[in-house]
């Protein structure tokens, strides 16, 4: 009797290499397309060093402040909080350098410390509160924003005439091979966090808490404390940003951090479609920074009415919310393809072995 047919093997889709490297990598793409637009629209000023120290020096703290929104967003939250935490931390150490005589050393690692609490404080409410991250760090940043006012007393804080210290103000002035010296924090930020997202058990840990919070309590990842730690790296952040701030524009201004509250949400949102498509990441949301930073610059210099600023960056979050929602789609949905057209690691098992005479397995030794 002839053996019946064996089953066909399952029918794979064809790879295509090409679709995953402009979902990657377009945004670099983009990029480097604008800067060539803008070269040959204006080639006196676009092209210069001029205008390349001036992105790495100005778009420094939104691109921090963006690195701060995509750590919680890597959980599945987001921290509204983070405009009025800006304004709180930069206005605190201008009350303590030059109000209050504190070394500005000092100062600075208060108020970066005091950022990680209160990171703590919204990582508290929201995972053991059970409030929803939007509604309770927005609660929080109102609150943030009245100790602000309290602060400053609804004025402004401004250095005496011997101004603040050199070595101050140098975090944001000062040059390093001949480049802004805050362009090489947000490089060495940017480092950090993908060495402690994609290397690190924690970044691993944070990743699935993002992805199925279910599943990772089911396989034994501490949720909460995860979820917890990513507010405080954010908080811890932002504090930092809160120095730069301060140091850049060398006056205590209440309400100046609400303005860098949608860029950084749109740089953060808009780099989880780069490099890795589909989840939050430390190199795509510099290089959605970078996009953005090009993009303001050449509108800039083009003459565009103030009006244009709102309108360029409310209209890429809306492209970037979509675009994000798209790409992780795409990447589950490429997950369940995978996983259903792998074929099978274990070979199929054969007919159990016949007993022996002796109560043994057929083939051992008895």
């Amino acid at each position: 009797m002839t053996a019946p047919p064996s089953p066909s093997a399952p029918r794979r889709r064809p790879h295509r290499p090409g679709g995953h490297l402009v979902g990657a990598y377009g945004l670099l793409g983009l990029t480097a397309l604008l800067v060539l637009i803008f070269s040959l629209a204006l080639p006196r000023t676009f092209p210069t060093l001029d205008t390349v120290d001036s992105i790495l020096s100005n778009q420094s703290i939104p691109a921090v402040l963006a690195l701060a929104a995509m750590v919680p967003i890597v959980t599945g939250a987001f921290d509204l909080s983070l405009g009025y935490g800006l304004g709180l931390a930069h206005v605190t150490v201008m009350q303590l350098v030059v109000n209050d005589g504190w070394p500005w050393p000092h100062a600075c690692l208060a108020v970066i410390v005091g950022g990680a609490l209160v990171g703590v404080l919204n990582g508290v409410i929201v995972v053991f509160g059970r409030i929803d991250s939007f509604i309770a760090t927005l609660g929080t940043g109102s609150m943030m924003y009245a100790v602000t006012g309290w602060i400053t007393d609804g004025g402004r804080i401004v250095p005496g005439p011997q101004g603040l210290p050199a070595a101050f103000t140098d975090l944001y002035d000062s040059t390093f091979l001949g480049l802004p010296v805050p362009a090489f924090y947000v490089l060495a930020l940017t480092a950090v966090l993908w060495l402690a997202l994609e290397r690190l058990p924690l970044g691993r840990y944070l990743y699935v808490v993002g992805s199925n919070p279910r599943a990772a309590d089911l396989v034994g990842i501490p949720t909460r404390t995860c979820t917890v730690y990513a507010f405080a790296a954010s908080g811890l952040i932002v504090g930092f940003a809160g120095v730069l701030l301060a140091a850049q524009q060398q006056i205590g201004n209440p309400s100046v951090g609400l303005d860098y509250l949608l860029p950084a949400f749109v740089g953060a949102l808009l780099g989880s479609t780069a490099i890795k498509p589909g989840r939050p990441n430390a190199i795509g949301t510099i290089v959605a920074v970078a996009v953005l930073a090009v993009g303001l610059t050449g509108i800039g210099q083009l003459g565009a009415d103030f009006w244009t600023v709102p309108l360029f960056y409310g209209g890429t979050l809306l492209i970037a919310v979509g675009l994000a929602g798209y790409a992780a789609r795409r990447r589950l949905r490429s997950g369940a393809v995978a996983a259903r057209d792998a074929p099978a690691s274990a070979a199929p098992p054969g007919p159990p072995s016949s007993p022996t005479q002796d109560g043994g397995a057929a083939g051992t030794p008895s």
